[in-house]
C-alpha cells in the first residue's frame, strides 16, 4: 500500500490516541490515565487492569481535563480543567460509577493557581496548594498548603511557605500527615518539610544543601517515605536513593552508586519502588524490595517502558511508547510466554504479554483506533556531534524520503527536559512534508546524567547551548541532510526561546528561519510577567534575578538583537498562556516593527503554553510547514 498523503497522515496523527499521564486505584485493579486526541482535548479514561473491557471515558469536555489522584478508597478520582490553557484549574471528583458526572470541588477560575489535591480518608477535607491567602482575599507569591472543608467550605491554611514554589501536597494514605516541598534557602534546591493535618509540627525533615534538589514520596504505610536527592559534594554529581523514616528521622540508602543516572523513583501501590534509571535519553527501568533491597529488571520491550504498579493476579501495568509507537498502556506477565523466548530476552521474573500474536498487551487497544501501523511512522535515529567546545551533542534523527536536503530542528522546551525516542506529530507531519528534522538534547538536556544537567548553569539561558544547537545544523549541512540557508529552528517554551535566540545571533547560511512557539523574547519581560512559582527558576538558570544580573539578563534577550535578523519569521502564541506571557510578543513586535524586519504572526486565542488542541495543531502544523517550505525552498 502507498504511503498516506501529508494531509491524510495528518489527520490520522490528530486521531490517534496518546496516553499522558497514569495512576493505578490503590487496589491495583484499575488504571486512570489521561487520554489525549481520543476527543477533542483532554480527557481522562479508566481501563480494568486485567484487560478485560476497553477503556471507559469518565470526562469529556471541550477543555483540557487531568488526572489528579484517585479518591482514597478506589472508588473514583480528582481530575483538574482549566479553561482555554490559562492554567486557572478547578478540581472535580468523578466516581466510577457514574462516568461523566463531574462534581465540582472548587470555584471555577480562581484567581490563583491551584496545586495538587488529595482527599482525606473520610471525604471530608480536601488539601491543596494555592497562592492565594482567602482570609485577606488576594493572591500571593507563595504557594500556601491548604485544608478545605467540603461541608463548611473553611479553608484553613496548614503551612505557610515564604518563598514561592511549585507546592502540592501529599497526603499520606492514612490521612494523618502531608509532604510538601519548599525553596528557602536558594533558587536551585528543594527541601521537603512534614506537617500534620492540623497545621502543627511544620518543619523541613529533607535538606542535602541549600542548592541540591529532594524527591519524596510516601510508601503506603504512611511512614516511610521514599527520598531521591542530589550529591553535588560528589564530582561528578549524581542521585541517590534512599528511605526516610518519619518517626524516628532514619535514612537508609539504597542505591547511592555515581555510575547510575536515576532520574526518577516513586512507590506503587504495592509498595515496591520503581527506579526509572535514564540511559541515552531511554528509560531503562527497573523495580526494587524496600525490605531486601533487591533490585529486578524489565524486560526491553524496543521502546520507553515505565512501570505504574502491579495488578492484583501480579502482572505489571506499564506505560510503553517510541517514535513508532504511540504512550500505550500494556501488561507485562508475571508468567513465560513463548514471544520471551523467541525475542531472546533477558532473564525476568516478568514476560512481554502478546496481543494478535504481536506487540505488547495494550489495556487501551490503541491499534484498533486507527488506520496507522508502527510501520506509517518514522523512527528515531541516533545522532550526534561536537559543539564549539569539544562537548558531545545528542540528538534524534528523524529521515525523510527523498532527501530534499533541507531540515527543521526540533527544540524541546524546559530547558530541564529532553527529546525522546517518542511519538511526535508535528515532527511525524514535518517528515512526511520531506524536511528532515533533529531534536536536539543541548546542555542542560535531562537524560544524560547530572552534570550534564547542571551544565547549562556555567553560561546561564543564552549560552552555549545555543551553540550546541547552531553546530546540529552545521553537523545536518556536513552529513549531506541539508544544504547552507536551508536549516529552519522551531520549538515551544524554551525552544520558543531559543528559537528566537538562534535567529537573532546566526547567518541565514546557519539559521534561515525561526518559528518560535509561546517563547521568552525579554527575559525581564518574562520574570515580571510568569507565575510566581517560575520565578526561582529563572534566578538558578540565570544565576539571580533582574535587579541582581541585570546585564546578563539584558545580553541574554533576544528582543536587544531583532536588528540582527536576516532570515524569515513566524510567531507562534497562545493568547491565554500565564508562563511565557503574550506581553513577550507585544514587546518585540514594536520592536521588530521599529527595524523594519519582517515577520508573520500566529496566535490561537483559545490557547495557553502551547498549542494544545487537536483543532488548533490542524492549522498549526500546515501553517508551519508552508512557511518552512517557502523560506528554505
Amino acid at each position: 500500500m502507498p504511503p498516506f498523503s501529508p494531509e491524510t497522515l495528518l489527520e490520522h496523527l490528530m486521531t490517534l490516541p496518546s496516553v499522558r499521564y497514569a495512576r493505578l486505584s490503590p487496589d491495583g485493579r484499575w488504571v486512570a490515565f489521561v487520554w489525549y486526541r481520543r476527543h477533542e482535548n483532554l480527557d481522562v479514561f479508566v481501563a480494568p487492569t486485567d484487560g478485560s473491557a476497553p477503556p471507559v471515558a469518565l470526562t469529556h469536555t471541550p477543555e483540557a481535563t487531568e488526572l489528579v489522584d484517585w479518591t482514597p478508597h478506589g472508588r473514583g478520582v480528582l481530575v483538574a480543567e482549566d479553561h482555554d490553557g490559562d492554567e486557572r484549574v478547578r478540581l472535580f471528583r468523578v466516581d466510577l460509577d457514574a462516568p461523566g458526572v463531574m462534581r465540582p470541588l472548587t470555584e471555577a477560575r480562581p484567581p490563583y493557581f491551584l496545586r495538587g489535591g488529595q482527599l482525606s480518608p473520610d471525604g471530608r477535607y480536601l488539601y491543596y496548594g494555592a497562592n492565594y491567602d482567602f482570609a485577606a482575599g488576594r493572591p500571593i507569591e507563595p504557594t500556601w498548603i491548604y485544608r478545605h472543608d467540603l461541608r463548611t467550605g473553611e479553608r484553613v491554611p496548614i503551612a505557610r511557605p515564604q518563598k514561592p514554589a511549585w507546592t502540592a501536597p501529599q497526603l499520606n494514605r492514612q490521612g494523618t500527615h502531608i509532604l510538601y516541598a519548599r525553596k528557602d534557602h536558594h533558587p536551585a534546591g528543594r527541601q521537603f518539610h512534614l506537617v500534620d493535618v492540623e497545621g502543627r509540627e511544620d518543619r523541613e525533615i529533607l535538606n542535602f544543601g541549600d542548592r541540591a534538589k529532594v524527591f519524596a514520596r510516601w510508601f503506603p504505610d504512611g511512614v516511610c517515605i521514599l527520598i531521591l536527592a542530589e550529591n553535588l559534594d560528589a564530582d561528578p554529581p549524581y542521585q541517590r536513593l534512599g528511605v526516610y523514616h518519619r518517626t524516628t528521622g532514619e535514612l537508609r540508602w539504597l542505591v547511592d552508586d555515581p555510575e547510575r543516572n536515576i532520574e526518577g523513583a516513586w512507590v506503587t501501590p504495592q509498595g515496591q519502588i520503581v527506579l526509572d534509571e535514564i540511559q541515552e535519553a531511554r528509560h531503562r527501568p527497573t523495580w526494587l524490595d524496600p525490605d531486601t533491597g533487591a533490585e529486578h529488571p524489565f524486560p526491553d520491550p524496543g521502546g520507553n517502558l515505565i512501570p505504574l504498579g502491579q495488578a492484583p493476579d501480579g502482572a505489571w501495568i506499564a506505560l510503553f511508547y517510541s517514535a513508532t509507537h504511540p504512550r500505550n498502556l500494556v501488561r507485562l506477565s508475571p508468567h513465560p510466554t513463548p514471544l520471551a523466548a523467541e525475542r531472546g530476552l533477558p532473564p525476568s521474573p516478568l514476560s512481554l504479554e502478546v496481543e494478535r500474536g504481536e506487540g505488547l498487551l495494550s489495556l487501551t487497544r490503541v491499534w484498533d483506533l486507527t488506520p496507522l501501523t508502527p510501520q506509517d511512522l518514522t523512527p528515531a535515529e541516533d545522532f550526534r556531534w561536537r559543539s564549539v567546545d569539544g562537548l558531545t551533542i545528542p540528538g534524534w534523527l528523524y529521515r525523510a524520503r527523498p532527501n530534499l536536503k533541507r531540515a527543521i530542528i526540533y527544540i524541546h522546551g524546559g530547558p530541564t527536559s529532553h527529546s525522546e525516542d517518542a511519538l511526535n506529530a508535528q515532527i511525524q507531519y514535518f517528515v512526511a512534508r520531506g524536511f528532515h528534522v533533529l531534536a536536539v538534547n543541548y546542555r542542560g538536556s535531562t537524560g544524560f546524567g547530572l552534570a550534564f544537567r547542571e551544565s547549562i548553569k556555567e553560561d546561564g539561558w543564552g549560552g552555549r547551548e545555543q551553540a550546541d544547537i547552531a553546530t546540529g545544523a552545521l553537523a545536518l549541512i556536513r552529513a549531506g541532510l541539508a544544504e547552507p540557508g536551508r536549516v529552519g529552528v522551531t520549538g515551544t517554551s524554551y525552544g520558543g526561546y531559543s528559537a528566537w535566540f538562534l535567529i537573532t545571533h546566526y547567518p541565514p547560511e546557519v539559521i534561515a528561519a525561526a518559528a518560535p512557539i509561546c517563547g521568552m523574547t525579554d527575559l525581564v519581560v518574562d520574570y515580571e510577567t510568569t507565575r510566581p512559582d517560575l520565578r526561582p527558576y529563572s534566578e538558578e538558570m540565570m544565576g539571580g534575578s533582574p535587579d541582581e544580573v541585570p546585564e546578563k539578563y539584558r545580553e541574554r534577550s533576544p528582543i536587544h538583537f531583532v536588528q540582527n535578523i536576516r532570515g524569515a519569521l513566524l510567531i507562534v502564541q497562545g493568547a491565554q498562556d500565564p508562563n511565557v506571557t503574550p506581553e513577550n510578543v507585544r514587546a518585540v513586535r514594536q520592536r521588530l516593527e521599529a527595524h523594519g524586519i519582517p515577520y508573520e504572526l500566529l496566535v490561537f486565542e483559545d490557547e495557553g503554553h502551547g498549542i494544545l488542541k487537536p483543532e488548533n495543531q490542524r492549522r498549526l502544523y500546515p501553517a508551519l510547514a508552508d512557511f518552512f517550505a517557502r523560506a528554505l525552498g
